[in-house]
């Protein structure tokens, strides 16, 4: 999670719909792999971290983010969850890098950077934003250098030496809505260049209907291939 957005957010990032529901879709994907030891690349505030050990068979988990101010130890779900500003070497046989890779400019020499310091066998769980059509002020805003695409996400993945298992779009159903806000923006002249976050506090009834959306796509979005807001890929090293 991105310390921009947990600032905007605050202790309500646990009730957002996009966050709670990208919570849901990652834990879709990652139960039936039985994590032991999570590597949380780019972790922010933990928050995917948190729901693992809550949600999975996941014993610990190592937070990494460069922005940290200063390294510390928790628990959470009675199991030791750790703060670091860097990560050299790790024993974990899953990585996270939920919306990380838009965020360096050599986004194959970071994910290639860890993909040859864990064993083979290790699972990676890639999140990135879709499409660069959907380029906007937030992207600038949270310092993005891109938006994939689900072919050029999983050609990234494999030139790194993963091999991809499963990848999908989410947030399909949202997709038409926020395709028509973009282009309405443009035709309005609105600078896509101008840092401006679209994260918001909404209120009970538009975050219920959002969170609803996602839970009617939830169970089929592992076979999306078509069009989303976030692109979802699990690989694994060789």
């Amino acid at each position: 999670m991105d310390l921009k957005e947990e600032q905007i957010l605050g202790e309500s990032v646990k009730d957002h719909w996009y966050y709670r529901s990208k919570s849901a879709a990652l834990l879709k994907l990652v139960k039936p792999l039985e994590p032991r030891k999570v590597l949380d690349v780019g972790a922010g505030s933990g928050f995917f971290s948190r729901s693992l050990l809550s949600h999975t068979s996941a014993l610990s988990a190592c937070c990494v983010d460069p922005c940290y101010s200063e390294e510390w130890d928790e628990r959470h779900a009675n199991k030791p969850i750790y703060f670091r500003q860097s990560c050299i070497e790790s024993d974990a046989d899953m990585v996270l890098m939920m919306d990380v890779l838009e965020h360096v400019e050599d986004d194959l020499a970071l994910l290639a950077g860890y993909v040859n310091h864990v064993s083979a066998g290790t699972t990676f769980v890639i999140t990135v934003p879709a499409f660069q059509f959907l380029w906007s002020g937030h992207d600038v805003f949270l310092g993005h250098y891109r938006r994939y695409t689900l072919r050029g996400l999983t050609d990234l993945v494999e030139r790194s030496g993963l091999s991809v298992e499963r990848r999908a779009f989410y947030f399909g159903l949202i997709f038409p809505l926020v395709t028509v806000l973009r282009v309405i923006g443009r035709l309005l002249g609105r600078n896509t260049n101008e840092p401006v976050s679209d994260l918001k506090q909404y209120g009970p009834l538009t975050n219920g209907i959002l969170s609803m959306l996602c839970r009617i796509e939830l169970p089929l979005f592992e076979f999306n291939h078509v069009a989303g807001l976030s692109v979802f890929c699990v690989a694994k090293k060789k």
